[in-house]
C-alpha cells in the first residue's frame, strides 16, 4: 500500500522506518548529524523546511512533510485497517 505524505510525494508503507516531529530533530545531535550526512548524499527530499511539520525516514530517503505526525499516523493506520478487511466482492457477483 501507499501513503501520500504531501507535496506530491507518495511512498510505500513498507518502506517507512519512522516518522518524527520536525521540532524534535534539533533536540538530538545524532538526528542532526544523520540528516546532515543524508543531505550530503542527496538522500533528503526537501520541499522546503520552513513548511515541514514532520520528517519521514524510509529505507532509501528522508522526506520533509508538510503534514503532521498525527495526520500521517492516521493515514498509515487507515491503510493497515483497509488491508485487513476481507474481500467480499466475489460474493456479490451473480
Amino acid at each position: 500500500m501507499f501513503i501520500h505524505i504531501g507535496d506530491d510525494n507518495v511512498i510505500h508503507s513498507e518502506e517507512v522506518i519512522t516518522i518524527i516531529d520536525y521540532n524534535l530533530i534539533s533536540s538530538s545531535t545524532i538526528n542532526e548529524q544523520m540528516l546532515f550526512n543524508q543531505f550530503k548524499d542527496k538522500k533528503v527530499i526537501d520541499p522546503g523546511q520552513e513548511a515541514a511539520k514532520s520528517v519521514v525516514i524510509t529505507k532509501e530517503y528522508i522526506y520533509y512533510s508538510p503534514l503532521s505526525v498525527l495526520t500521517l499516523k492516521k493515514r498509515a493506520s487507515m491503510i493497515s485497517t483497509i488491508s485487513k478487511l476481507d474481500d467480499f466482492s466475489e460474493s456479490f457477483e451473480e
